[in-house]
């Protein structure tokens, strides 16, 4: 008894002295990951190149000259002389333009018959005709006063192919208060030119229009339909209506002198009773005697 009351002493004696504050504060053991297989490097494939794309639309024929024919040709050559804008020998409009245009007998006849061609025959030159001649600010002013004296203005497109510095010189002249220009609501693009008759200075007896009343007027809103007839009604007003058409009748004879009834030719086939009866008539019984 002496001996396991000594080994239980001895127990108790090592549970006092263990310092079990460090059980928990040591972390779990990593378990020792499987080491990966190194990645085996891959054979490189032949991948199929991508043709790149293109704008070319194959269901249009390409356009590879002048053609043949003699009215193509035709058109090829008063185009270039009009893009061009100066004027310019047959022989290096040919060569221009890739045409036989100074051999071919035909097609030069149609080019000098042309209403847009012009040709000088003392300088061998021809030219186009465009709707307006003008190379200058002085004379592109003149141009729209003599036709805004005229009750209407002018087409800046028009202009612009008569004068490519057309734009830039209407820009000037508008900035300068000689002209008046129209433009588009979408992106602002100049469409017709007119003349300021009376500009806003002392010698022309114009006054600038206050800035008051343009805030004004442009702020004004036209009002839908429905408001519209309110405001006429509430004045005493109304809306003025299209003449309504009045329905035609039937197309009636036309009223006048009767004409007599035709008669239709008989056709005999009672041959053989030809010379005994008149078979033209008609029938009547025989009075009784």
């Amino acid at each position: 008894m002496s001996g396991l009351a000594r080994d239980a002493a001895a127990f108790k004696s090592a549970l006092h002295r263990q310092d079990y504050s460090s059980w928990h504060s040591q972390p779990n053991p990593v378990p020792l990951l499987a080491s990966a297989p190194e990645p085996t490097p891959e054979l490189p494939t032949k991948s199929k190149k991508k043709r790149p794309k293109s704008n070319v639309v194959y269901s249009q024929p390409a356009e590879t000259g002048t053609g043949t024919n003699v009215n193509t040709q035709l058109v090829y050559a008063v185009n270039h002389l009009k893009t061009t804008g100066n004027p310019m020998r047959l022989q290096d409009l040919a060569i221009l333009t890739n045409t036989p245009i100074d051999t071919d007998k035909v097609l030069q006849e149609k080019f000098r018959s042309h209403d847009r061609i012009l040709y000088d025959p003392k300088t061998d030159l021809y030219s186009y005709r465009h709707d307006f001649n003008v190379r200058n600010k002085a004379a592109l002013l003149t141009e729209i006063q003599r036709q805004t004296r005229k009750g209407g203005g002018l087409s800046v497109r028009t202009l612009k192919e008569s004068w490519k510095e057309a734009p830039q010189a209407i820009e000037e002249l508008e900035k300068e208060g000689e002209v008046y220009v129209t433009r588009t609501l979408k992106d602002g693009q100049m469409r017709m030119v007119f003349w300021n008759e009376i500009k806003p200075d002392e010698e022309s007896g114009g006054v600038a229009v206050e800035k008051e009343f343009n805030d004004l007027w442009h702020s004004l809103e036209v009002p839908n339909d429905v408001d519209l007839l309110k405001h006429l009604q509430s004045e005493g007003l109304q809306v003025t209506a299209a003449e309504a058409l009045v329905p035609k009748g039937p197309a009636g004879k036309k009223k006048g002198r009767k004409s007599a009834p035709r008669q239709r030719q008989m056709r005999i086939t009672n041959t053989h009773l030809r010379g005994q009866i008149d078979l033209s008539r008609d029938y009547a019984a025989p009075s009784a005697k």
